[in-house]
């Protein structure tokens, strides 16, 4: 896998720790996304008593919904690389009271997943330096395996094409430092590349898989199993 730059590495765990407020209320109220997570946590088909990581888990978006899949027997683990993500996450666990629910501080490129049944990522691959290696780590990772991607890029159909120049500026004003790399190409140019390669990587290795836009084609899911 591709080493990150620890100073741009450093950058954006800085950004989102002090957008973490702000990301989280998007994460859990901007129109539409709730039933775009619903969507990417039933392709897991998990069963009760599973162990589910979802990698970049931010403030904690998805952590009830994955609870609520694998019951009080299962086990959900959080991981985000941002200080200020992990200590609201923790904060809606505690609350919450989930004793079934763990939420760590770590690196999406170099994840432990021995005895997780499956991974889920949610709008984090576009911000990975080499998104299509780090899927395949973590397929490397699972066996056997199920892998949901649920991220947005550019969309490539009616009616969500002609919006592409509004997204792309929106894109441009909010993208972290860790897809500021490519200075040839827009951002949301590097977004099409990476949310493109980390799915088709998973596509690729999975034999049994899914895969379909939302929102206007936005909104890209992919889901595989081994």
């Amino acid at each position: 896998m591709t080493t990150p730059d620890p100073d741009r590495a450093a950058a954006a765990q800085t950004f989102y720790s002090r957008w973490a407020g702000v990301y989280d209320r998007l994460a859990r109220r901007a129109p539409g996304i709730r039933r775009l997570r619903r969507a990417a946590v039933a392709r897991l088909d998990l069963s009760p008593g599973d162990t589910v990581v979802d990698v970049g888990c931010g403030t904690g978006a998805n952590l009830l919904l994955l609870r609520d899949r694998v019951g009080p027997e299962g086990t959900v683990v959080g991981v985000d690389f941002a200080p200020g993500a992990v200590r609201r996450a923790r904060a809606l666990v505690a609350r919450e009271g989930w004793t079934n629910v763990a939420v760590c501080r770590g690196d999406a490129t170099r994840l432990p997943l021995d005895g997780a049944d499956a991974v889920l990522a949610t709008f984090l691959v576009g911000m990975l330096p080499d998104p299509a290696a780090t899927v395949d780590g973590w397929l490397d990772g699972l066996d056997p395996s199920r892998i949901a991607l649920l991220d947005l890029a550019r969309s490539h159909r009616l009616p969500g094409r002609p919006l592409n120049p509004l997204f792309g500026v929106v894109v441009a004003t909010t993208a972290p430092p860790g897809t500021r790399d490519h200075h040839d190409d827009p951002p949301a140019r590097v977004l099409d590349r990476r949310v493109a390669g980390a799915h088709r990587t998973l596509l690729e290795r999975c034999p049994s898989t899914s895969h379909g836009t939302r929102m206007g084609g936005f909104a890209y899911l992919s889901a595989g199993g081994r």
